[in-house]
């Protein structure tokens, strides 16, 4: 199966992310193997995904937001863990540079949901802080119909996202 993933980055109770561990693991084990993990390797989520996948016995296709997006890494320990990860990864697509960022994100998530047959998202819930963010590729996966698989690490509540906007858990 092929299983993409956003989420936050940071959240704001660091304990959050064991719970967050956890529920990915045991989703992803209750998957039919071997999983195909696609992923930008962003801070948070992205990486915590791409650590698991791959000691599950999994595969990584990683999606490149741009040329040179390891230079956004703000710390050396986050940079050193995304080219760790990124040589592990079995397919890597580097995509073309948008006017910004926040777009080249955009097209990042965008991507990232159009190659998986199921989304985990790692999300509060709340709109996008910017456009890419993860309610925005939450949004743009409910469009594309696709299953959605939503960990809040705030509320600890897993839930399918339905294409019509409905929540079922």
């Amino acid at each position: 199966m092929i299983v993409g993933i956003s989420g936050h980055q940071r959240l704001s109770n660091p304990d959050d992310w064991e719970w967050v561990r956890q529920e990915m693991k045991a989703c992803l084990a209750s998957l039919s193997q071997p999983v195909v993990g696609v992923t930008s390797l962003a801070i948070g989520a992205d990486t915590l995904f791409a650590e698991i996948v791959l000691a599950l016995g999994g595969a990584l296709r990683v999606v490149v937001p741009f040329s040179g997006y390891e230079e956004k890494f703000a710390s050396d320990d986050d940079r050193g863990t995304y080219l760790s990860l990124l040589s592990q990864a079995e397919k890597v697509d580097v995509l073309r540079r948008h006017n910004t960022d926040e777009e080249s994100y955009y097209a990042a998530g965008k991507t990232v949901v159009d190659l998986s047959d199921l989304i985990i998202v790692c999300w509060d819930g709340k709109p996008a802080a910017g456009l890419g963010g993860t309610g925005d590729i939450a949004h743009y996966a409910q469009s594309q119909r696709k299953a959605i698989l939503h960990l809040n690490p705030t509320t600890h509540v897993i839930a399918r996202i339905e294409s019509d906007s409905n929540e079922t858990s």
